[in-house]
């Protein structure tokens, strides 16, 4: 594990199936944007033969971040495969996005990975997102490791950094948190600072200098021994710690030598088990160079010391119709299983779908079983289909390079699933089953569009169903009060990605309107109104008297429609015509243009001609009463409240309860959630929560997350009650 004398180049550029999923690992980079995890991917790929020293692959473009989105924005904001061959073995490399927007494709490459990678920048260290990602890994035991990046930067201290990391993520541990090796520095340069040159390994006690752009192993100095005795022995502890040899500490406590090679068995163990969390350092290769510093111990850790895919646990598994189904894990000869972690679309082959086979082995053309169940409530309809898959692709930048086969454990694309979405199981048609979804955080951001001109209204709608389809963070609402199409998106550059995608992918242009929310009326206390419609201009005429009385409901009543006329005042076959007409109206509004909602309509009296009555004539004054009711008396308006939780760092639970303060909101209380965490419960006026999620990551600096839930609607506020008033007449 970074210690072995020689190097094993990979395949250069070639796409090769595994054929045993113990010679895969799948491995996914984590961390902040900006941290350095494609710049590593590339340089894992150019030390592995991948790409060229360039950084690109054979047939042209890079390994990760080739989509134009990506270069217009100088950021990942998609998960990328990139697949390298070393020392034998198939290492997939998931490259997620490090914005918090983008967190649906980490969660993709989590699933999709056996253990993690976790990348920290020297020169900016580890952000609050971060943190709570390890978390999520720890709560499920994924195995993990961190490399330290940006050693060049001038104020770059790699001791520091293993220290702040061993407080950051060994919180219960610290002493499973500990560098393989440490960095040599060069000479200093004109500006005062000596650049990384070299690893030495705490273990082998070598030397593996990377000046010239190839790793070069020799013997340390007599005089570099001393400087390393105390990070190589505390290495040893931590390692015999978590021995499964319970006699090794004794032996060692007792003087004994450990062998070298016992030493790297149980530290391979160990991160494979996810007890023990290694530090290694990377930097990309000196000009002209093919192997970056670090890359090689990096690809001798993921090889050695990352897990199989045997050892990782199977998602849970139903049949369609949701009984409990007991499947071997990672068993190349069982029933196919496989889940769709990404969809993309490609110009000119259509629909690519990246997709990790838990079960079976996945061959081309061969018919399949989709099935995607229990995503209703982000525009995705349940389905269960037979698809003929078409080839099978190992993706390399843009290239997509055929494979024969993919194993269970391994990851491949597959092309023209027409009706495969992000999450979806594909089964053998004859035994079609489901996996348990993995969870997807919440779209909390409103994004109101419209169609920009009569042509992109024609394509809006298969727009739209493709981007949701393809990114299930993403929620699309039709709603039917606002009568507004609403993009639920996380964050405004997740928005951003969406609108591009639509304007260059798709070819939909769409402006974004204000969000409005879905208010209603109420009458604030008893009133009465009369509607009279009555015209007689030659012909059949209209007559139609009625007076009714409106009383205000406790929340939720609706509308309640009584009749209390007597001796046949207003005839019987025209009632439900006052019923139908002070409905409609309702349903319009009476004051602002929103629903009129919890009161009780009663019809009282009223007055009919044998000739001029209708049913058109008096649901006219049914109207018309309901609208003269309402001038005598306040009309409330009448908005949505949701219930807020918040979970935040204790750091933050001061400044995000003010917060909420501010927005009108009603703190309910909170509830110490693990370890330094809060949650904080309140009710909110939606109206005050529109860009929420945008302020809490800039208050909680990316520590905090929330959910909402509507609760009631309840009555506005008088003054902001006529800021309403007065947009709904600017407006009209």
């Amino acid at each position: 594990m970074g210690d072995k004398a020689q190097t094993h180049p990979g395949a250069a550029g070639r796409a090769v199936a595994a054929d045993h999923p113990a010679s895969v690992r799948n491995v996914v980079l984590v961390g902040h944007s900006g941290s350095g995890k494609t710049t590593l991917v590339e340089a894992l790929a150019l030390t592995a033969g991948a790409v060229n020293r360039a950084g690109r692959v054979e047939d042209g473009g890079t390994v990760s971040d080739y989509d134009e989105i990506e270069h217009r924005q100088q950021r990942s904001v998609q998960l990328s495969l990139a697949p390298v061959e070393w020392d034998g073995f198939k290492v997939n490399v998931l490259d997620t996005p490090g914005y918090a927007d983008f967190v649906g494709e980490l969660r993709a490459g989590l699933r999709a990975a056996d253990a993690a990678l976790f990348v920290v920048s020297a020169s900016d260290g580890v952000d609050g997102s971060t943190r709570m990602v390890w978390e999520e890994c720890q709560a499920v035991g994924m195995p993990r490791a961190i490399v330290i990046t940006h050693l060049e930067a001038a104020r770059a201290d790699f001791e520091e950094m293993t220290r702040v990391c061993a407080e950051t993520f060994g919180a219960d541990d610290p002493d499973a948190v500990l560098p393989l090796y440490l960095p040599l520095r060069g000479p200093e340069g004109p500006d005062g600072h000596a650049p990384v040159t070299g690893l030495i390994g705490l273990l082998s006690q070598k030397l593996f200098d990377y000046a010239s752009g190839e790793r070069k192993e020799s013997e340390p100095g007599e005089d570099q021994l001393p400087d390393i005795e105390e990070a190589r022995n505390r290495l040893i502890e931590g390692i015999i710690a978590e021995s499964e040899d319970e006699t090794l500490m004794d032996r060692y406590l007792g003087g004994e030598q450990i062998d070298v090679k016992t030493l790297i068995d149980d530290l391979e163990r160990a991160v494979a088990r996810g007890t023990f969390f290694p530090v290694l350092a990377a930097a990309p290769a000196a000009d002209g160079g093919r192997q970056g510093l670090g890359t090689v111990e990096l690809l001798e850790l993921i090889t050695g010391g990352f897990p199989t895919p045997f050892e990782h646990p199977l998602p849970g598994v139903t049949t369609i119709d949701g009984k409990a189904r007991e499947l071997k894990a990672c068993d190349t000869g069982g029933p196919l299983v496989a889940e769709v972690v990404k969809t993309a679309s490609d110009p000119y082959v259509g629909r690519i779908s990246l997709v990790r086979v838990f079960s079976g082995t996945l061959r081309p053309d061969e018919t399949v079983h989709v099935s995607g169940h229990g995503l209703a409530d982000r525009g995705h309809e349940d389905h269960d289909v037979d698809e003929r898959i078409g080839a099978l692709s190992m993706p390399f930048g843009k290239q997509q390079r055929p494979v024969t086969h993919a194993v269970a454990g391994d990851l491949v694309c597959v092309a023209k699933l027409g009706r495969a979405e992000t999450g979806d199981t594909l089964s053998g048609k004859d035994d079609p089953l489901l996996m348990e979804p993995w969870q997807m955080p919440d779209p909390l951001l409103p994004l109101a569009i419209q169609a920009h001109s009569k042509a992109d209204e024609d394509k809006l709608s298969q727009g739209l169903s493709r981007l949701v389809a393809e990114d299930p963070t993403m929620r699309l609402e039709q709603n039917q009060d606002t009568h507004q199409v609403v993009l639920w998106c996380l964050g405004e550059a997740h928005a951003d990605v969406a609108l591009e995608r639509l304007r260059s992918r798709y070819g939909v242009q769409v402006d974004v309107v204000p969000h409005r929310v879905s208010l209603r009326e109420t009458f604030a206390t008893k009133a009465a109104g009369r509607g009279r419609h009555v015209k007689q201009s030659g012909g059949h005429g209209q007559y139609a008297i009625c007076e009714i009385e409106v009383e205000p409901l406790p929340g939720g009543s609706g509308i309640e429609f009584v009749d209390k006329v007597v001796g046949g005042a207003v005839p019987r076959q025209f009632i439900p015509s006052v019923e139908k007409g002070v409905r409609a109206q309702a349903a319009k509004g009476v004051v602002a243009g929103y629903p009129l909602v919890d009161v009780r309509i009663t019809l009282l009296d009223g007055k009919a001609h044998s000739v001029d009555s209708s049913d058109a004539a008096f649901q006219t004054a049914g109207a018309l009463a309901l609208r003269e009711a309402a001038a005598q008396t306040r009309i409330h308006l009448l908005e949505p409240v949701a219930e807020v939780t918040v979970l935040v760092a204790d750091d933050y639970v001061g400044a995000v309860m003010s917060d909420l303060s501010s927005r009108r909101g009603r703190v309910l209380g909170t509830e110490q959630v693990g370890s330094g965490r809060t949650l904080v419960r309140a009710e909110v006026p939606e109206f005050e929560i529109g860009r929420y999620a945008i302020d809490l990551r800039s208050l909680s600096h990316g520590t905090a997350r929330f959910d909402r839930a509507y609760a009631r609607h309840e009555p506005m506020p008088p003054q902001v009650a006529e800021r309403v008033r007065e947009q709904a007449g600017e407006s009209s």
